[in-house]
C-alpha cells in the first residue's frame, strides 16, 4: 500500500515538473552590466583569456580578425601580463530578457584604445554567457554618455495588417556577424520598437592594413 502511494506521489511530482512553464526573466540591463563588471574583475584577477574562456557559451564566436569558435581559439592560450579594461556605455536587452548586446570602449595598459560589442545570452541556469565578442582599435575613444544607458526592446506584437515583419517569440533583439576572408567584418544589432526594427549597432571593420 505504501509502495503504491509512493509511486503515485512520484508520478504526481513528475507531472508537476513536466508542466512547469519555462523560467521567465526581467529584461534588466543592470544584470548585463553586472556580468560585464564580473568579467572585468575576472580578467584582472585571473587573466584576460581566462576570463573569456570562463564566461563564453559553448557556441561563442570571436574575431581574430577572422571569425573563429571562441572555445577552440582560446584553449590553452596564455594570458597577457595585464588585461585590457572594457567600459560598457549602452546595453540593449530583448523583451524576454534572454538576449542582450553591450557596447562601449576598451583601453589597453599601454593606452591603446578602441570599442567593443559583446552579445550575451542566458544559459539554462539563467546566467549570462557571451556568444559573440567583437572589437576594433581606434585613434581616440568613441564619444559616449557620462551615464550607462540601458534600453529594452518592445514587447508589443505586430498589429494585424501592419507592414513589416513581426518579431517571433522572442526575436525582439536580433544580431548578425558577417565576416570576409580578408578579415573585414560587419556586426549589427536590431531592436524591435513595436512596429519595426531599429538598427541600434552597426559596426564595420575594414580588412587589416586598409
Amino acid at each position: 500500500m505504501r509502495a503504491g502511494r509512493a509511486a503515485l506521489l512520484a508520478v504526481g511530482l513528475l507531472s508537476l515538473t513536466a508542466a512547469r512553464p519555462p523560467m521567465r526573466y526581467q529584461p534588466d540591463p543592470s544584470s548585463v552590466f553586472a556580468a560585464e563588471l564580473a568579467f572585468n574583475r575576472l580578467a584582472r584577477e585571473k587573466g584576460q583569456w581566462t576570463a573569456f574562456r570562463e564566461t563564453a557559451a559553448e557556441d561563442a564566436i570571436m574575431f581574430v580578425p577572422q571569425r573563429v569558435l571562441a572555445k577552440q581559439w582560446l584553449k590553452g592560450r596564455a594570458d597577457p601580463p595585464r588585461p585590457a579594461a572594457w567600459t560598457p556605455s549602452t546595453i540593449y536587452v530583448s523583451c524576454d530578457g534572454t538576449l542582450a548586446a553591450s557596447t562601449g570602449n576598451w583601453t589597453q595598459p599601454d593606452g591603446t584604445t578602441g570599442y567593443f560589442t559583446t552579445l550575451w545570452r542566458r544559459d539554462k541556469k539563467g546566467q549570462w554567457k557571451w556568444i559573440a565578442a567583437h572589437e576594433d582599435r581606434l585613434a581616440a575613444p568613441r564619444m559616449t554618455s557620462d551615464f550607462l544607458m540601458g534600453k529594452v526592446a518592445s514587447c508589443k506584437p505586430r498589429q494585424r495588417g501592419a507592414q513589416g515583419i513581426p518579431p517571433p517569440a522572442d526575436d525582439s533583439l536580433t544580431w548578425s556577424a558577417d565576416a570576409a576572408a580578408d578579415g573585414s567584418r560587419r556586426v549589427t544589432v536590431r531592436m524591435w520598437n513595436g512596429s519595426g526594427y531599429d538598427m541600434v549597432i552597426d559596426d564595420r571593420v575594414a580588412a587589416p592594413g586598409q
